[in-house]
């Protein structure tokens, strides 16, 4: 029977109730006359605290508050993809018909149609032994994902009964299961997961793919593993959203789900519409049909706000446990942290650095740390990887959330607005940023794109980190005063800044690279910068080699090169060896 208490005082989103409630930590609960959606977050013998995820305008004490029994969980199952929720896995297209453009309080509306029939193919038989996450059946969601319904992972026994193959609402049961206890239980296509609890696996695997982006700056220089962690942080107009947006677009996982944590609504707006329209590059269908966003902007409640990302990355694990490469883009966990502190604060609890509370390393680690590239109960592999945007007030990367973020993601991708206000796009600086998966992921690119490229990856870094001190000197006294052989650096760092780094969305060949043309076009370069330094030793001034349009000719490969023909790149090492020779003949 539901447990009922009285509301004695309301704090914003914080409800507290005196005396001994008998409920539960991380209990969810329904809250007043309205049934708000709120749930447990502290307990003593005295006092109950609730967090409630609804505005809590008009609530009194006195209103009562019900116990549910259960922790604040997801409806897993058909239905997921081409969706819109909200923090807490409310579809805002349902609550759009029912109460207009913005979100009514206490409306109830089901996760997941649970009307629509599916058209199911039964994978198991009676008799047979499962446990948690044995496929009971394959749904296609959509015509780019075959959904894949499982035991829950904390049921095992063996099937009595099935149902024949043909069309199924999600929660009408498809086979009964007999545990080793004698208990039956009804299976169907769906199943709840409590949002804070990770599902569970059978083993990590250590990094050892990469999450290929089509991105030059990315896939070459910071290369992210599938099933790892990544930060984006920049100040405002960096272009954090947008770099989310291409790896959302052109990387090789299967599935995306996009949170948009605390972002402005305008914002989230033009990522909805952009979304639904996006065509996708793998089957020339609609992204959305491998895509899941969650939108919770910043007029919502924060408590909302901080649940989303649980939400989303428990839908993340779902899809992982069916065997699906997934990747997460938390937009961003600034907004998140910022509702962590205001939570924090009308708790209040001693505050650390910042106002932000003592515990928020902790909560950022247990996020992050539910990425990973899992062998599943079930005997197959999949992965999460989480991409976080971080928004630190006036791009300052020494803030809190920065920093702490930085200790739990081993891939940093830092903006810069000097790059961005230039129109170097993806504005991701080469000098801040770093990638720790260089080493798990060498063998990768060896073996799967050359055994060059190793090497020839670490001197682009080793130009670029030249370029840079250079820059210093030549700031105090101009560049007239260097010697030959470090004018050609400054000159290969800006063929390799312009032509490899900069990257344009807007044009077919340059949008999305494959390994293939990447490392070709590292190779060129390195080649000419090659040529270059054996005329330089020879006595040739570099005045002489910048008359040569080689250097130009080399910076629009990156056009000129379509991405299905790499065989065109030795006209380019010809044009070199040409232009070596025609120096050599002038002098």
């Amino acid at each position: 029977m539901a447990k009922k208490a009285v509301i004695t005082g309301i704090n914003g989103p914080v409800i507290t109730l005196k005396g001994n409630t008998g409920f539960k930590m991380a209990e969810m609960v329904y809250i007043g006359k309205e049934r708000l959606v709120g749930e447990v977050i502290r307990l003593n013998r005295e006092m109950t605290t609730i967090q409630c995820f609804e505005e809590t305008t008009g609530l009194r004490p006195g209103e009562e508050v019900e116990s549910t029994g259960d922790a604040i969980s997801v409806l897993l199952g058909p239905g997921i993809l081409n969706n819109i929720f909200d923090g807490i896995e409310r579809p805002l297209s349902e609550i759009a018909l029912r109460t207009g453009s913005f979100i009514g309080r206490g409306v109830s509306v089901d996760s997941l149609d649970l009307s629509k029939k599916w058209q199911t193919h039964i994978t198991v038989a009676a008799g047979q032994k499962v446990q948690g996450g044995t496929v009971i059946a394959e749904v296609p969601e959509t015509s780019s994902i075959t959904h894949r319904s499982m035991v829950p992972p904390n049921l095992s026994g063996t099937i009595e009964s099935v149902k024949p193959d043909g069309e199924y609402s999600i929660l009408e049961p498809i086979a009964t299961l007999v545990q080793a206890d004698g208990t039956k239980t009804e299976l169907t296509l769906a199943q709840k997961w409590p949002i804070r609890v990770p599902r569970p696996t059978e083993q990590r695997y250590p990094a050892a793919k990469p999450l290929v982006t089509g991105q030059r700056i990315l896939d070459t220089l910071f290369p992210l593993a599938k099933g790892g962690t990544a930060a984006i942080p920049g100040g405002f107009g960096t272009g954090k959203t947008m770099t989310q947006h291409s790896i959302a677009k052109w990387s090789d996982a299967d599935i995306i789900i996009y949170i948009g944590c605390g972002e402005r609504g305008n914002e989230m707006t033009q990522v909805l519409e952009e979304f639904g329209e996006l065509k996708d590059p793998r089957t020339g269908k609609l992204l959305m049909e491998r895509t899941t966003l969650i939108a919770n902007t910043s007029n919502m409640p924060v408590a909302a706000r901080e649940a989303s990302i649980y939400t989303g990355v428990t839908l993340a694990e779902y899809y992982r446990d069916m065997g699906y490469d997934v990747a997460i883009m938390a937009d961003s966990t600034s907004r998140w942290a910022e509702a962590l502190r205001e939570l924090s604060g009308r708790l209040e609890e001693m505050p650390a650095e910042e106002g932000f509370p003592a515990y928020l390393a902790s909560r950022l680690s247990a996020f992050y740390e539910r990425a990973g590239y899992m062998h599943n109960l079930n005997g197959t592999e999949g992965s999460v990887s989480i991409i976080g945007a971080v928004s630190p007030q006036g791009g300052d990367f020494s803030e809190p959330v920065t920093q702490n973020t930085r200790r739990f993601v081993r891939c940093f991708w830092g903006l810069d607005k000097s790059l961005a206000y230039a129109r170097h796009y993806p504005a991701i600086h080469w000098l801040t940023s770093y990638s720790e998966y260089l080493e798990d992921l060498a063998p990768w690119y060896k073996n799967t794109v050359s055994p060059r490229f190793m090497e020839d990856r670490t001197q682009l870094v080793s130009i670029l980190n030249t370029e840079s001190s250079l820059m210093e000197i030549v700031k105090l006294i101009g560049s007239d005063v260097l010697p030959d052989d470090q004018k050609l650096v400054l000159e290969i760092a800006r063929v390799i800044r312009l032509g490899f780094l900069q990257q344009n969305a807007f044009h077919p060949e340059d949008t999305c690279v494959p390994m293939e043309k990447q490392f070709l076009m590292m190779e060129t370069i390195l080649y000419l910068y090659e040529r270059s330094r054996e005329l330089v030793a020879l006595g040739h001034p570099m005045s002489v080699l910048k008359e040569d349009p080689i250097f130009d000719r080399v910076i629009s490969i990156k056009y000129d090169v379509p991405n299905k023909e790499p065989e065109r790149f030795q006209e380019y090492h010809d044009a070199i060896d040409k232009f070596y020779d025609d120096v050599l003949a002038r002098n």
